[in-house]
């Protein structure tokens, strides 16, 4: 509906969902219902909340691991936390304006054979969670921090409008649809191929309510609900029918 009502002003439009090809056993969707990113929610707090969530499932199974944040700010201030709470768990991450030898180094890091688990820290939107492919255990885990909401801009308020307008709810067409865009760019990272298993963790609680839930595809319809404390759990047990 969303790509329909932008791209075309005509009523019988026809249009074509394709089922995911995939095994949907290969895939555990979370979400996270104790942690949220809304600006009002921000802080120290919030920050050690969600580098726990990686930190559990980090440590529930090793592989490595990709996250993704809505900006670099949050990013920073949650890998700081993170620092101080991993343990031997490794990491890396992305940082603005990097090169094409930069890009290769980061994600050479996903090669390398280690005793524990490895976190990549990026954003979303990014260089990172679109045209990669990292596949079977070079990537076992996509761990998304929020909805991908893009920052408040002219542009964005005028679109807004013009569908409020329309009789529409503005707000989905200017913010909420792209958000979800990067959001699914993102969680695409970890399966690539038929053979690939892994899991995907939403970090906000508003992934529960209907706006979004009426958003995400069809193979999402089976998810977790989870919280800080259960992380670890659902994520063992996931690996568990695996092995």
């Amino acid at each position: 509906r969303y790509y329909k009502k932008l791209l075309s002003i005509e009523t019988d439009d026809y249009a074509i969902y394709a089922d995911s090809p995939f095994p949907k056993d290969s895939r555990l969707l979370l979400i996270g219902r104790d942690v949220s990113t809304r600006y009002t929610q921000r802080g120290p707090e919030m920050y050690r909340r969600i580098a726990s969530y990686i930190v559990g499932a980090a440590d529930a199974k090793k592989g490595n691991y990709m996250v993704f944040f809505p900006s670099y700010r949050v990013m920073e201030e949650v890998h700081s936390v993170f620092s101080e709470k991993c343990g031997k768990i490794s990491s890396a991450v992305q940082s603005p304006f990097m090169s094409e030898e930069d890009r290769e180094v980061f994600l050479k890091e996903f090669d390398e054979i280690r005793e524990e688990s490895f976190v990549g820290f990026c954003v979303m939107g990014g260089i990172f969670s679109e045209g990669i492919d990292l596949p079977e255990d070079k990537l076992i885990g996509v761990i998304i921090v929020g909805t991908g909401l893009p920052q408040v801009c002219n542009e964005r308020e005028i679109l807004k409008k013009y569908f409020d307008r329309q009789g529409d709810n503005g707000f989905d067409y200017a913010y909420r649809y792209p958000g979800m865009n990067k959001v699914l760019q993102a969680a695409g990272r970890v399966i690539r191929t038929a053979e690939d298993i892994g899991i995907v963790a939403l970090l906000d609680e508003r992934f529960l309510t209907t706006p979004y839930q009426r958003m995400f595809p069809r193979e999402w319809r089976e998810y977790e609900d989870v919280s800080l404390k259960e992380i670890g759990h659902y994520v063992e047990r996931f690996w568990d029918e695996w092995l």
